[in-house]
């Protein structure tokens, strides 16, 4: 049972980003609820998404299993990817496992609540939306590209990006956690294809504007290619503004790291590089910026370090009481 006395802390996005933020998070004395967004359409989850008219499951999937207290063999088998098989190729187990949930239940959202009880999850996991969301881009150069596992791969520079169709509805809870929550944190996560598709569904952004919470942007540490080549941190905040025309953000927690040089080769056969912190142009903003050493290694990724993130965070909640 939720303690009510606990702070309540509303993180939104999805990717990995999110996760790595989550396994840091739940180990701190607070309420979570995590809001996930339902715009993937590649993969395993764009094909249950087709083939079942469901949500897409993956971001989700991530999410609970970061959160979810259960034995590491329990959480590989969710994470398990089967590489063979007639229909099962590419697909995650915990995706399946969603999608008979969903059919179980005759609905997505409650098909989440119940695998979050089954795995012990540690707070909430709410899907944006209860329902899929197609992710548009229009480009620099004029063109379109409707798909969000698509947009990254023209390797064009975003302009903006935007949902459709018509009508979509933030789901309820998602609403009423943000109008309770103590402390709301965007990212990390991929900025055009995790944090936005989330942002850009009616109510949400609105929500957040009008919530007495504190409200914390978590820059990302390295750029994306396909999304956020030669972004700044202040170019990331840009973006954020372009997109929702009223102040969501009162903090920026950014790196000010440097990542040393094997690192910075590998990432930079991917087209990316640390974010740079620009300070003056992203103090210009008015937001308050907490800059920091903020990252860790494992053998291939610079990761935020969650730990120390969630730490940061913690301060905020004491600096607002």
């Amino acid at each position: 049972m939720t303690d009510t006395k606990l702070p309540k802390v509303v993180v939104i996005g999805g990717g990995t980003g999110l996760s790595v933020l989550l396994r840091g998070l739940k180990t701190f004395p607070v309420d979570i609820t995590a809001i996930v967004t339902v715009a993937d359409d590649g993969g395993s989850s764009g094909r249950l998404r087709d083939e079942f008219d469901i949500p897409p499951p993956g971001d989700v999937r991530n999410v609970i299993t970061a959160l979810a207290e259960v034995e590491p063999l329990l959480e590989g088998l969710m994470q398990h990817r089967f590489k063979n098989g007639n229909g099962l190729s590419g697909h995650s187990l915990g995706n399946l496992m969603l999608a008979a949930m969903t059919d179980i239940t005759g609905d997505f959202v409650q098909g989440v609540r119940e695998m979050c009880r089954v795995l012990n999850v540690r707070g909430k996991v709410l899907p944006a939306s209860n329902q899929s969301v197609v992710l548009h881009a229009e480009m620099r150069d004029g063109t379109f590209v409707k798909g969000e596992s698509q947009i990254p791969k023209t390797n064009k520079t975003i302009k903006k990006v935007f949902l459709s169709p018509p009508g979509i509805k933030a789901l309820p809870d998602s609403l009423e956690a943000i109008r309770n929550a103590d402390l709301i944190v965007l990212g990390p996560g991929s900025l055009y294809t995790s944090i936005l598709p989330n942002l850009l569904v009616p109510g949400i952004a609105d929500e957040i504007s009008h919530s007495n919470a504190r409200k914390v942007y978590v820059c990302n540490v390295m750029t994306q290619q396909g999304e956020t080549e030669n972004y700044t941190a202040s170019d990331h905040v840009q973006a954020l503004i372009d997109h929702i025309d009223y102040k969501l953000i009162e903090t920026i927690i950014v790196n000010k790291q440097v990542i040393p040089t094997y690192y910075a080769k590998r990432y930079a056969k991917e087209q990316a590089e640390v974010v740079q912190y620009d300070e003056n142009r992203l103090k210009s903003f008015g937001f308050e910026v907490i800059s920091d050493k903020i990252i860790q290694y494992d053998e291939k990724y610079v990761r935020h370090d969650a730990i120390k993130i969630s730490s940061i965070l913690l301060s905020l909640l004491e600096d607002k009481k």
